[in-house]
């Protein structure tokens, strides 16, 4: 059951904290396929079987930023938000791609939201995400994602001009 923050109070209330883990999430081969054409991402690694089936992880694997995408329907997963006029992605500040995700294969993400300061009538955020992959012992994904919240009454004009401004 995700977590419920209740507006920028409810996010600061949260900080240092690990907000939990996501429900697994299945990878599977039409996925893979469906990322490659949306991005026209067509690395034989990821779609090419009878190739990928001799190369060094004996078949094919989800693209790396297909991995990276996917955090935002796990996030919501793990928490949900109440009382926030508008929110925002604004970087990345580390992002590693630890080790291959296989198809067939399923990740969950593990969030802990590392700080969070105020800025204007905002906040920002920063929340470590570490993807697990059901195949690895490693983790497939380790990144520090930078978001913005403004309250219900902010102008999304404003917002959005500030996002990259302290």
């Amino acid at each position: 059951m995700p977590i419920l923050l209740r507006g920028i109070e409810g996010i600061k209330a949260y900080a240092g904290f690990n907000l939990g883990k996501s429900s697994w999430v299945a990878i599977n081969k039409d996925m893979i396929n469906g990322f490659a054409s949306a991005t026209d991402d067509w690395d034989w690694i990821s779609v090419d079987e009878e190739k990928a089936a001799q190369g060094p992880f004996g078949g094919t694997i989800a693209q790396s930023y297909l991995v990276l995408s996917l955090m935002i329907p796990l996030l919501s997963d793990i928490y949900l938000l109440e009382d926030i006029g508008l929110g925002l992605q604004c970087g990345i500040n580390r992002l590693r791609f630890l080790a291959p995700v296989p198809v067939n294969s399923s990740i969950r993400l593990d969030a802990t939201l590392k700080s969070v300061d105020a800025v204007g009538e905002g906040a920002q955020l920063v929340l470590v995400c570490v993807i697990e992959c059901d195949a690895t012992k490693e983790p497939a994904l380790e990144a520090e994602i930078v978001y913005r919240f403004w309250p219900s009454s902010h102008s999304s004009i404003r917002a959005v001009r500030a996002c990259g401004s302290g």
